[in-house]
């Protein structure tokens, strides 16, 4: 198998560029930048849960033992955790806690699906493009004749086009819009985790709070008016 007769970048380009401009165009700016932004996040470590906590336990041991007003921030590694900590030493109310760790998490999860949702529209798009470059090579026959180079470029480059437009599809864009939709299920429910955890200790240095069973978060909105 000769894969150097698998090449060809005037088909590529076709596929590629058609399918990335069709994409960038019915999505919009805002969700092009939130695609970047997600695969620059698949590249870089992943969220840890546990290293944040153990960040986190010298604050908690504090809060119990001394209260919140005597209690200093300290960074997890976390930006929004550490900032929803800050609006609870602040005041001393889970609920603000609260409100400022699921409005972070509505924007993070906002922010992944328009990444995911235009992913999988540049999957959606791809064989379009395929099917498009076939149309375009087969329109570059001669209408004098079929001159044997002729037909054989036009046919080759109506196969490959269609073949670029299902590869890129389903193996590179649709992996990652898949990849993308994992990883933020993956870590909002390590973050959910720690959050639930921070509730259930510092729950008590905020009264009046009453413990429930099944989750805190949903025992403390609950119970708490």
């Amino acid at each position: 198998m000769d894969l150097a007769h698998m090449l060809d970048p005037l088909a590529a380009g076709i596929v590629i560029g058609g399918t990335l401009g069709a994409t960038a165009l019915r999505s919009g700016v805002a969700d092009c930048r939130a695609v970047l932004a997600a695969l620059g996040t698949l590249g870089r470590p992943r969220f840890r849960g546990g290293l944040v906590r153990g960040a986190l336990a010298p604050l908690v041991t504090q809060a119990e033992r001394e209260g919140l007003m005597r209690t200093s921030p300290r960074p997890s590694g976390d930006a929004d955790i550490d900032a929803a900590l800050s609006v609870l030493i602040q005041t001393r109310n889970l609920r603000a806690f609260v409100s400022s760790d699921d409005g972070a998490r509505e924007a993070r999860v906002a922010r992944a699906l328009r990444a995911v949702r235009t992913l999988a529209l540049g999957a959606e798009l791809s064989p379009v493009f395929g099917l498009a470059g076939t149309l375009v090579s087969l329109s570059q026959l001669p209408a004098e004749g079929l001159a044997r180079g002729a037909f054989m470029g036009a046919i080759s480059m109506a196969v490959l086009t269609t073949l670029y437009g299902l590869l890129l599809g389903n193996l590179l864009l649709a992996p990652l819009s898949r990849a993308v939709e994992r990883r933020v299920e993956a870590e909002e429910a390590a973050r959910r985790e720690i959050a639930d955890w921070l509730i259930a200790k510092l729950a008590p240095a905020c009264p009046p709070v009453q413990a429930g069973r099944g989750s805190v978060r949903r025992a403390y909105l609950r119970e708490v008016p």
